[in-house]
């Protein structure tokens, strides 16, 4: 059995009587990349910066590796590879000397893996911090992150600023990291790079945990669109109480949660002229739970 490296148990974060996040709690397995979802406000940074130790809590404890985790605890520290949304490092030095300082924390030798994700990510070393575009400053902070091989990423937004090629890039880092047993808690709004990447997914609305699923169980729901053309639609409506999201004289479109089976069993019952069943995406189930 797989051991927990992040163990999250009700935390609960206000900014005076403002809610950021209340009672979250979730566990993360060895070599488990879990997707954190929710727009913009939803209380995802807001944890990550408590799991961080960067803001207080009101409530709650974390645990990393089976230790709990406080600001002063230096060695679980160096468990972690944290990338924040938002990049803030030293101006005044090139990007080399923002390495070297970094790489002058550890004990061990990191300088090979440094090389290896400055090469991969084409980051230039002689450029100044201040003069970095976004994409660049996102570059140097993943390899800041994942130089020193943490067990544990921690990934605020990732792929913000990166291009599409340095996006495949970090995911294919992220693949081998992953085959290593390096457990990820990657944190976005972009519900396309979940697919991708992620075995489970939490969906944080209004600082609360609606739901956690794998992947593949949120693919598997039954939720599908349906656009049906009929002359009774008016008499569809009212008897299965369809809530319709379209409709043009006598078609309509709706949202279906049913199985196949059962939904053409329902719609057996009327004279169908034309019909259309899609499946929904991911962001459709997405937005599904926030309605």
């Amino acid at each position: 059995m797989k051991k927990n490296i992040l163990e999250i148990k009700n935390l609960t974060k206000y900014y005076g009587k403002i809610l950021g996040v209340k009672d979250l709690s979730l566990s993360l397995q060895e070599g488990e990349v879990f997707g954190f979802i929710g727009p913009n406000g939803a209380g995802k940074s807001t944890t990550i910066r408590s799991i961080m130790n960067l803001i207080e809590k009101t409530e709650g404890t974390v645990f990393i590796d089976g230790e709990e985790f406080d600001k002063d605890n230096v060695s679980l520290k160096e468990k972690i590879g944290y990338l924040p949304s938002e990049i803030h490092l030293y101006d005044d030095l090139s990007v080399k000397e923002m390495l070297d300082y970094h790489e002058s924390f550890y004990k061990k030798d990191i300088h090979a893996r440094r090389c290896e994700l400055v090469k991969r990510l084409q980051l230039e070393e002689s450029k100044k911090v201040e003069d970095l575009s976004l994409g660049n400053a996102k570059k140097l902070g993943i390899v800041l992150a994942m130089m020193h091989e943490p067990k544990l990423f921690i990934l605020d937004e990732p792929t913000s600023g990166l291009d599409p090629i340095m996006q495949q890039v970090f995911y294919e880092l992220l693949q081998e990291e992953k085959k290593k047993g390096t457990t990820i808690f990657y944190s976005t709004h972009i519900l396309s790079e979940i697919s991708k990447i992620c075995d489970r997914v939490g969906i944080i609305k209004e600082g609360c945990l609606l739901k956690i699923e794998t992947v593949k169980e949120i693919h598997k729901k039954n939720l599908t669109f349906v656009t049906v053309e009929s002359n009774e639609i008016d008499k569809m409506i009212q008897e299965l109480k369809i809530d319709v999201l379209n409709r043009e004289n006598n078609k309509i479109q709706f949202k279906n949660a049913l199985s196949s089976d059962l939904l053409i069993k329902e719609l057996a019952k009327y004279k169908i002229d034309n019909i259309l069943i899609e499946e929904a995406t991911l962001e459709d189930i997405f937005l599904h739970y926030y309605q």
